[in-house]
């Protein structure tokens, strides 16, 4: 077998593996590069591999970071099938259809700068012509993809439907085990059931995000989340979120109702502004089977996981522009996560100066994102093109990322120690991936090898 990645290796973003086994080539995820605006728009306008020449390909998860460029495919001739479980199906019919109209509105106000033509990546009749090539299978079952290649998808924990990517295959008369990690999730996070636990692979390709760094308890992420909201009444501010809408806005309401049936919190106004939010929380509501035991216990307790006392979920323009005009404390729960695009920017821009605001970061930002210039409390953050002076408080819980911190990936890779197992790392920024290698060489684990982008492995 020969691995060439094409994205996530050395960097977080834009994750796709081409996997090449007995002359057929199997993508793994089909992600969109995030970053700066150049560098971006030449990574994800092509593939530096034949589309046509693919026989299959396989998402791990919804996020855009691994499936956003899967309409780009057919657009360059692929045909074929493209394999997920049924709830990762069931979002990207909504995350693409997003994703499309920010690649319009993009290509638009670039036009208007630089008055010249410049076409989205692709348009919603892309992305209607891909959902008719998705294919769902649940986890557990395992089916056949190509000759001699068959796949199981098991449950990554991570988001909604996220899974590993157990790829069994025959090799020169030989059976071996590949193992994808994907994205891995957490134990004992709200909402979802727990990772499941691999018993052996051959080759793993495997996740480094937080390689070098462990996350706060989850004990604490409650706790932590009643001290900012108290903190925030006090001041009379309000809680802008930048989030994710995938699972961390979910996270995030679900929290809050919690602590609200504890009465650790008094009941505010809590606004999701965000249609894809929204429509992503309905998704939600429509696979409760793969909520956890203890979901299902304040679901029979308090109904509705993403109903509080005061909520209200925002998708019209002019609805969002009215919470401009709130002086009371609330919180505002809108995307996206990075801070790159989207409804989080109006926001931003109306509350980064003031300090009796608050600016909470729950998620991973990447390098040279206005979310990653916020974590490091830059005097000045440009929004719209305006620098803007950045005086509310910046809070920052870690507590709530879905990604496996360093200790729990280092666990998940120990057990591939053996002297014919091989360990390949991507998904992580340089300095998790050398700490990562390092903590698993530690465990005994001495073929591991971090990927670099282009750069074939044959295993």
């Amino acid at each position: 077998m020969k691995i060439t990645s094409f994205g996530a290796a050395g960097g977080v973003t834009g994750s796709k593996h081409l996997l090449e086994i007995n002359g057929y080539r199997i993508l793994l995820d089909c992600g969109m590069f995030q970053g700066r605006r150049e560098e971006a728009a030449r990574k994800n306008r092509s593939f530096p591999f034949s589309v046509d020449k693919l026989h299959a390909v396989v998402l791990s998860h919804a996020h855009i970071d691994h499936t956003g460029t899967v309409p780009m495919l057919h657009k360059h001739g692929y045909n074929g099938r493209i394999y997920t479980t049924p709830a990762t199906l069931d979002l990207c019919g909504v995350m693409l259809l997003d994703s499309a109209n920010i690649q319009r509105r993009d290509a638009e106000w670039l036009q208007k700068k630089n008055r010249e033509f410049v076409a989205p990546l692709y348009s919603e009749e892309h992305v209607y012509e891909t959902m008719r090539h998705l294919v769902g299978y649940p986890y557990n079952d395992r089916f056949e993809i190509v000759p001699d290649v068959f796949i199981t998808f098991q449950d990554a924990g991570h988001v909604l439907g996220s899974a590993m990517v157990v790829v069994d295959y025959k090799e020169n008369g030989v059976e071996r085990r590949l193992l994808f990690s994907g994205d891995l999730g957490r134990k004992n996070m709200p909402l979802l059931q727990d990772p499941w636990i691999p018993e052996d692979a051959d080759i793993v390709i495997m996740e480094s995000t937080y390689g070098d760094r462990d996350h706060d308890p989850i004990e604490a992420m409650e706790e932590q989340l009643a001290h900012v909201v108290l903190r925030a009444i006090e001041k009379g501010g309000k809680i802008i979120i930048p989030s994710f809408a995938l699972e961390r806005a979910q996270e995030i309401v679900f929290a809050l109702k919690r602590l609200e049936m504890k009465k650790a919190i008094p009941s505010l106004p809590v606004y999701v502004d965000s249609p894809l939010t929204v429509n992503i929380t309905e998704i939600f509501r429509f696979h409760t089977d793969l909520f956890d035991t203890e979901t299902k216990e304040v679901m029979k307790k308090a109904g509705d996981p993403f109903e509080l006392n005061h909520i209200e979920y925002v998708r019209n323009m002019d609805d969002s522009m009215r919470l401009n005009s709130i002086t009371e404390p609330c919180i505002i729960i809108s995307a996206s996560g990075m801070c790159e695009v989207g409804r989080i920017l109006h926001h931003l821009r109306n509350n980064c100066e003031d300090p009796k605001n608050t600016i909470l970061i729950v998620g991973f930002m990447a390098e040279n994102t206005l979310g990653r210039r916020i974590v490091e409390r830059r005097p000045e953050i440009k929004i719209f093109g305006v620098k803007r002076a950045l005086r509310a408080e910046v809070k920052t819980m870690n507590a709530f990322s879905a990604h496996a911190g360093r200790s729990e990936l280092i666990d998940f890779g120990a057990r591939f120690h053996g002297k014919n197992k091989k360990v390949l790392l991507v998904h992580g920024e340089p300095k998790s991936l050398n700490a990562l290698q390092s903590g698993l060489q530690e465990k005994g684990v001495q073929n591991t090898v971090i990927m670099e982008e282009r750069v074939p492995i044959i295993v």
